[in-house]
């Protein structure tokens, strides 16, 4: 039987070129954490040496840079922050902040005098108005009757004007760590502010 036009094989369809699929937008940054409570009160402090055109070093023991961190995490700190010294050994405290060998000798890293001396050599290797130093136990071990572990000594300086604060903190390593980080940033503060220290107290 004869093939009828329907029966015809019929023409391949032309072929067409792919669409191009629209670029997928590449996600979008997630937005910011809102700020927390340190953080907020370490751009408060950062704002109130501003306004003094004062700047800051950190003398660090227990909290090994910390403090420094916290202030450098607030963008444009360099406008007030010069710097910190990590003094976790005695020979750093002796051979880079100038401490008296004979202080370490007869009170220990973890007292007043040392912090004290370390907050004024601070000052005089960056030439920072102002200064903290901090010597402390954090745990879990090194603790004694007359200094368990929690124990930290603070000492922040204006001028030649210095002040010390006793303080026991409880907690893990870390919570004396955040701890004393908290208490720098707001005896600092109050330094500013010509307010009481908080905290601890002025030591006797």
């Amino acid at each position: 039987m004869p093939a009828t036009p329907h029966d015809a094989p019929r023409p391949p369809a032309p072929c067409r070129a792919a669409r191009p699929e629209a670029p997928v937008p590449p996600p979008s940054a997630p937005s910011p954490a809102p700020a927390d409570g340190a953080h907020a009160r370490i751009r408060l402090l950062g704002q109130r040496l501003a306004a003094l055109r004062a700047t800051l070093a950190t003398a660090e023991s227990c909290t090994g840079g910390l403090i420094a961190a916290r202030c450098t995490d607030v963008p444009g700190s360099s406008a007030w922050f010069t710097g910190g010294v990590v003094a976790y050994a005695n020979d750093v405290k002796r051979d880079v902040l100038g401490v008296d060998p004979a202080l370490l000798a007869a009170h220990g890293a973890v007292s007043e005098p040392v912090v004290r001396a370390m907050a004024a050599g601070v000052r005089r290797l960056t030439g920072a108005r102002f200064a903290v130093a901090v010597s402390g136990v954090a745990g879990p071990d090194g603790g004694t009757p007359e200094k368990p572990v929690g124990t930290v000594w603070m000492a922040v300086a204006d001028g030649e004007n210095v002040q010390a604060l006793h303080f026991l903190f409880s907690g893990d390593r870390a919570a004396v760590r955040t701890a004393t980080v908290d208490a720098a940033v707001e005896a600092l503060l109050a330094l500013c502010e010509g307010q009481a220290m908080p905290g601890g107290g002025n030591a006797p």
